[in-house]
């Protein structure tokens, strides 16, 4: 297995490092992660990004990169565990029983890039950046290096987060402790076993250059209709937001981005490019409070779910926020 930094196969100028994990507890072995940046983009950064993906997704977003790199910090992106870079024949397909064993490769990265950015004389304070299901995730492991680990926790100075997954979206009853019952008995006995579910390409088709969309990216490690979500998996996130929803604290100031409106179709529809079709926005906007004592909640209009591959005059909307947000917290 190849640990030092090499070039990325899927993004030219990038480098990818692979982070050796300790043996699934899903039984899926081997396993790692994969971090991701880009070389001598910033000479002496001012700070470090970590982002963090979400569900169906890897890191390929460069011009998020490219954001924080004109503002002097340098950027690491993770894949983790079975997700993108770091997902293997042998995998399911980001999944995962329990959202805290990913604690294990954020720690490792966050050492890494706390590491790697004082070897050149810059500042260890890193804002985290997240997205979708990654922004369930990274608070809940916040929350937890806040009491478990504080030493780890003071160099993360920011959270990011991009439309962040807090709760489930869609029929009521789906939200029921009846239902959260059944998820978690089938879970537990077939956790890898696939939820039914209606398919929908919508999102997929309105970002990918294929479709209907700018963006280019592996169609393997993101298709345009999605990974199948499973029992197990599902009853991990169902834990995280019982968790969030009964208030968490992940100790420092937080900007959650989400866009002004949802609106859900089976197939491709133009309603989809300027709005959430993954994701309540309702719901981003009703849990936000609960993350922790600081937290700006800004509605961008007209955003897509990933609001930072929203169509260009929202990005500038939603980048120009995250500039003010900097602005205030980390430059008085």
């Amino acid at each position: 297995m190849i640990t030092d930094w090499r070039p990325d196969e899927f993004l030219e100028g990038y480098e990818v490092r692979t982070l050796p994990l300790t043996p699934d507890p899903d039984g899926e072995d081997p396993i790692n992660a994969h971090l991701v940046r880009k070389p001598d983009a910033v000479d002496t950064p001012r700070g470090a990004v970590l982002y963090v993906h979400g569900f169906t997704d890897y890191f390929f977003q460069t011009e998020l990169a490219d954001f924080f790199h004109e503002r002097g910090f340098a950027f690491y992106a993770l894949d983790l565990r079975k997700c993108g870079r770091s997902l293997s024949a042998q995998h399911s397909p980001h999944y995962t029983s329990d959202l805290a064993y990913y604690d294990e490769e954020l720690g490792t990265a966050l050492d890494i890039v706390t590491d790697e950015v004082s070897a050149v004389g810059g500042s260890p304070q890193v804002i985290v950046a997240a997205h979708s299901t990654g922004g369930l995730v990274a608070p809940l492991w916040l929350d937890r290096l806040r009491t478990d680990d504080p030493e780890r926790h003071g160099h993360v100075i920011g959270l990011l987060l991009n439309s962040p997954w807090l709760d489930l979206q869609g029929d009521p009853r789906l939200r029921t402790a009846a239902a959260g019952r059944l998820i978690s008995a089938v879970g537990s006995v077939r956790g890898k076993q696939e939820i039914p579910r209606p398919s929908s390409s919508a999102y997929g088709d309105s970002l990918h250059s294929d479709a209907h969309g700018e963006w280019t990216y592996d169609l393997v490690r993101k298709p345009l209709g999605g990974f199948p979500a499973t029992f197990g998996w599902m009853t991990a996130v169902r834990a995280g937001h019982r968790k969030v929803h009964g208030g968490i604290n992940v100790g420092v100031p937080t900007l959650v981005l989400r866009s002004d409106k949802s609106a859900f179709h089976g197939r491709y529809d133009p309603a989809v490019d300027t709005a959430d079709c993954v994701l309540d926005v309702k719901q981003i906007a009703q849990w936000s409070g609960c993350l922790g004592e600081r937290v700006l909640a800004v509605a961008v209009p007209d955003a897509r779910h990933d609001v930072f591959l929203s169509i260009e005059r929202v990005r500038k909307t939603a980048y120009a926020e995250v500039d003010r947000w900097m602005e205030s917290e980390f430059e008085q």
